[in-house]
């Protein structure tokens, strides 16, 4: 019986190999791994189990960097650093249209400062990354992207002390950056990018994002005015501002109408890369849903407090968690998916080939 529980235990630990590997070699191991056990073992021994835990993992890390290397994640890639790369790009734009462009509902005195040499690089930077991704030039986009990474290291992060909240919540714009940066660099033919989405769906997302910051500038320009002594009367909705209902709407019609646009332009992808391009954003959204969830309350302490109120290892732990743990799910999830459809789909080849019993 020691020997059948001994035999059990082994075979458990090599489930942290891949499954390729265990079809091919896993008896061989456990015949070999019983050969070597002492008499009236009943546990496997600590030098076996780190040797077995060590091999296993590695094995799994480069089955699974063989998997990102298909072509498929790296169509997924290219489409990524492009869309993330205009996001960026119209993000910057507003922001810096924001300083100057005069807002009627500010208060007097309280105009905003206007645009730096920092500001007009992250323009310039995002802009040179999408072109040269429709041109091409894949390097040249990526050392950009990672230009503007660093860039983000440099200017920002020395502020997680004295000013944490700017920080926090700069993070998903720097996540952003970091997934452009990563997709741009995976290799792929060159203008992979145009062979995959063609002329129509290149120019809806290249149109969608510059459709929503002229939509959010109008709104800007077209806000009601600051008054102190008449009595407000408009509408608000996440930042719009419009003197009617009405209005209001319109502008929201048209958010969601250029974001559609480009969600459809996406959907009309193969389903592998819809899948890996969701994987690849994923994070953001799982980071940026954390943020407003559970560091709501510190963030408006913070404000209202007059004083910085650190994060606690643990915040900063889980914002930096956060990420990889959501992405590696993901792919985990989308291969799992795939090699359960694919074995389906072998089941009904290997149905049709059967003769028909009459």
């Amino acid at each position: 019986m020691s020997g059948d529980d001994l035999e059990r235990r082994y075979r458990r630990l090599l489930a942290v190999y891949p499954w390729e590997h265990r079809r091919v070699y896993e008896d061989e191991m456990v015949a070999v791994l019983l050969a070597e056990a002492r008499p009236g073992q009943r546990q496997p021994a600590a030098a076996d189990v780190r040797n077995l835990v060590g091999a296993g993992l590695r094995a799994r890390l480069r089955v699974g960097a063989r998997g990102f290397t298909t072509s498929t994640w790296a169509d997924a890639a290219a489409v990524t650093g492009l869309l993330v790369g205009l996001v960026l790009l119209a993000l910057a734009g507003k922001a810096t249209l924001d300083q100057l462009i005069h807002a009627p509902g500010l208060p007097p005195g309280y105009e905003p400062s206007r645009p730096d040499l920092v500001d007009w690089l992250r323009v310039a930077g995002w802009a040179g990354v999408c072109a040269a991704v429709l041109l091409g030039w894949r390097w040249l986009a990526a050392g950009l992207a990672w230009a503007g990474v660093l860039g983000w290291g440099a200017f920002v992060a020395p502020e997680a002390s004295a000013n944490p909240t700017h920080v926090v919540d700069t993070l998903p714009q720097f996540l952003l950056a970091v997934v452009a940066a990563g997709a741009l660099t995976v290799p792929a033919p060159r203008r992979r990018v145009v062979a995959l989405l063609g002329v129509r769906r290149l120019v809806v997302l290249l149109l969608a994002p510059l459709a929503m910051v002229a939509l959010l500038v109008v709104n800007r320009v077209t806000s009601p005015t600051f008054d102190f002594v008449d009595e407000a009367s408009f509408r608000v909705f996440y930042g719009l501002e419009a003197s009617s209902e009405l209005v209001l709407w319109l502008f929201v019609a048209g958010l969601a109408v250029a974001a559609l646009a480009m969600l459809v332009a996406v959907a009309r992808l193969t389903p592998g890369v819809r899948r890996r391009i969701v994987v690849m954003l994923s994070p953001v959204a799982t980071l940026a849903l954390v943020i407003d969830s559970t560091l709501a309350g510190w963030s408006t302490s913070t404000m209202n407090m007059g004083h910085v109120i650190p994060l606690v290892p643990a915040q900063w732990a889980m914002l930096v968690l956060v990420p990889p743990v959501t992405f590696l799910a993901g792919a985990l999830l989308v291969h799992r998916r795939e090699e359960t459809l694919r074995m389906v789909a072998l089941g009904r080849d290997a149905d049709r080939e059967q003769p028909v019993d009459l």
